[in-house]
C-alpha cells in the first residue's frame, strides 16, 4: 500500500524546493490529495504545474498502485488565500471542484 510519506517524497523529486502535503483520502493507499506549494509556480499555468508530477507518477497510475491524485499546485500567496483545498470525488459532497476519471478495467 502506498503511504502519504511516499507520495510526498516522490513529489519532492520533481519539485525539491516545494512544500508538499499528501492526504490519503480513504485510508486505502490509492486515492490522494496532494497540496504542492512552491515559488516555482509563479507565472506558470495550473496544468503546466501538474504535468511534471503526473508524468512522474504515470507508471504508478498505470500499474494501479495509485488510482487517483488530486493535485493542488499553488504559489505561497495562492496557498494563503485558498485555505483547505482537499477534494474527494467519492465523498458525495459538492463543496470542491476537481476531476476524477474512471478508466475501464484493462484486460
Amino acid at each position: 500500500m502506498v503511504s502519504e510519506e511516499w507520495i510526498a517524497s516522490e513529489v519532492l523529486k520533481v519539485y525539491p524546493n516545494a512544500s508538499v502535503e499528501a492526504t490519503d483520502l480513504h485510508g486505502s493507499g490509492d486515492h490522494f490529495h496532494v497540496r504542492i506549494v512552491s515559488v516555482e509556480f509563479e507565472g506558470v499555468r495550473p496544468l503546466q504545474r501538474q504535468m511534471p508530477v503526473l508524468k512522474h507518477f504515470k507508471n504508478h497510475i498505470e500499474n494501479n498502485s495509485v488510482h487517483a491524485l488530486d493535485l493542488k499546485c499553488m504559489t505561497p500567496e495562492q496557498s494563503l488565500k485558498m485555505g483547505n483545498t482537499t477534494f474527494d470525488p467519492h465523498s458525495g459532497k459538492q463543496e470542491f471542484f476537481g476531476i476524477h476519471v474512471r478508466r475501464p478495467n484493462k484486460k
